[in-house]
């Protein structure tokens, strides 16, 4: 399919001058910043952080083996969410397809921007129907999004019919690895050169533990990372966020280990979850969560809340009926819900 970024995008983004920042104006090194009305006391936070974020962009290439051209840095991964969506969805008239169930915060961009969102349903395994999710596609459907693994389901969608949708869709497809470094299947990332219109959303919150500080990452090819650079608010990333991930982004051996922990305890933890009878169904998980089926969700939870200890009740979700969704924690606190959910038996 021919992929054509013009043909996508909003005619007002198309037109649209962007804002440009004292600090997008000058580039290089000087000894006195007189150019953007800061204070000049209390450095270095006294300062615009840089807007394009090219020092830490630098640190994360390498790692990524992605040009730092391609790399787009959001307040958490919502940010290039949003920002898709505004850049290429007229509201009203434009439509973005999410599989189902998947995370919410794809509807919830959509819905702010009032872009209509299809669903394309999962199969009951959980797995991905390359016919449902075409099929679903309407001639206003600018982009699909495919979270891998995906959440709350846990289970990494198949490869082949990712790449099957891309090469039969002329919109963007949006693909969120945000737990990728727990999954034995391969990063899409290899492939942005071949594909023109993949997206490739990952996140220093998970595998890498940094959460706190919303530094979510978008790679894509230089013309898309162009549209979301232009449209972004100009300091978007704070300078405490960039210090902060330039120090912890050299913690890679630390991020390494974290994960093959959290991966071991994973599966010990499926494997005590099932050995109770309130429990229908632990599903396969390649991410740092597990989706298990009760008899009682809503009741477990609860009594869970009391014991201080809280998980996510998926009951209401589509195709999650009765189920809780349990972050993988430290092996204390995995025996700690362990010890708990045995007083219920």
């Amino acid at each position: 399919m021919t992929f054509d970024i013009q043909k996508l995008l909003r005619d007002n983004i198309r037109k649209l001058k962007p804002y440009s920042s004292a600090r997008d104006e000058f580039s290089g090194e000087a000894a006195v910043f007189l150019d953007a009305n800061e204070n000049p006391f209390n450095a270095p936070y006294n300062r615009y952080p840089d807007p394009r974020q090219k020092e830490l962009k630098s640190k994360i290439a390498p790692v990524k083996n992605i040009p730092a051209e391609n790399i787009f840095l959001g307040n958490g991964s919502d940010e290039p969410i949003d920002l898709l969506i505004r850049a290429f969805c007229s509201p009203e008239v434009d439509s973005i397809v999410a599989i189902a169930p998947t995370y919410g915060m794809y509807r919830v961009a959509a819905d702010v921007n009032d872009v209509k969102v299809i669903e394309a349903p999962l199969n009951a395994d959980y797995t991905l129907s390359v016919k449902t999710v075409l099929n679903t596609v309407t001639p206003y459907t600018k982009m699909v999004f495919l979270c891998s693994p995906n959440n709350p389901t846990g289970n990494a969608l198949k490869r082949e019919a990712m790449l099957e949708i891309m090469n039969n869709f002329e919109g963007l497809v949006v693909v969120d690895e945000a737990y990728i470094d727990f999954c034995p299947e391969k990063s899409l990332l290899p492939l942005l050169a071949e594909h023109p219109n993949l997206v490739v959303l990952q996140t220093f919150s998970k595998a890498w533990g940094m959460a706190g500080i919303r530094l979510g990452m978008a790679f894509a090819g230089q013309d898309i990372i162009d549209v979301l650079n232009r449209i972004k608010y100009p300091y978007n990333i704070n300078i405490l966020t960039q210090l902060k991930a330039m120090e912890l982004i050299g913690l890679e051996k630390e991020k390494s280990d974290w994960v093959k922990v959290l991966v071991s305890e994973r599966e010990k933890l499926a494997e005590k979850l099932q050995e109770f009878p309130f429990v229908v169904k632990v599903f396969p998980s390649d991410a740092n969560f597990l989706l298990v089926k009760t008899l009682d969700p809503r009741g477990i939870y609860n009594y869970l809340v009391d014991e201080k200890i809280i998980v996510r009740d998926r009951s209401g979700v589509a195709l999650c009926e009765g189920s809780l969704r349990i972050s993988v924690g430290s092996e204390m606190e995995n025996q700690r819900l362990i010890e708990a959910l045995e007083t219920l038996v």
